[in-house]
């Protein structure tokens, strides 16, 4: 997700929503100011959302299973030897144009919707407000799972026969 404050830079936002049987299901998710000026970044590269993920990895302290979209980072060459590296890492891309199965869109939309009336004069005051909406939604464990419930997909665990 980006956001934008009035001529003072931008906002990047990537998250994930971590779940396993038996626990809580936690909001995870990194910011990433990008000031304005010609030739600057004006997202997120690959290392930050591999410093995410390593962050999520030290939290749950188990391998992950990650299922991305195709965002244009997330298959890079770059991303596919990063991921190679990690031997606790697997993922699965999602197909192409499918935000409809991606319970990380529901959050984006829900903080999007929060942000919706807000007028923002500066950079960092808007990255204060998304920290405390994002923090906020993480103590809301039965929200993030509507937004995995919201895709259709079944995370119960399989019953042997």
């Amino acid at each position: 997700m980006t956001v934008s404050g009035r001529r003072s830079g931008r906002l990047s936002v990537a998250g994930l929503i971590a779940w396993r049987p038996g626990s809580r299901t936690r909001l995870c998710h990194r910011l990433r100011t990008h000031p304005t000026g010609k030739g600057k970044r004006r997202s997120m590269g690959e290392r930050d959302f591999i410093a995410l993920i390593d962050g999520v990895h030290q939290l749950v302290k188990e391998p992950i299973v990650l299922v991305w979209d195709r965002l244009n980072t997330h298959v890079s060459c770059a991303m596919r030897k990063l991921i190679e590296e990690r031997e606790r890492l697997t993922v699965f891309l999602l197909p192409a144009y499918s935000p409809d199965l991606n319970p990380v869109e529901g959050v984006w939309a829900h903080i999007k919707h929060s942000l919706a009336n807000l007028a923002v004069m500066a950079l960092d005051r808007l990255e204060a407000v998304v920290r405390n909406r994002l923090k906020r939604l993480q103590y809301r464990p039965g929200t993030l799972d509507g937004f995995i419930t919201g895709t259709g997909l079944d995370l119960d665990q399989p019953v042997s026969p």
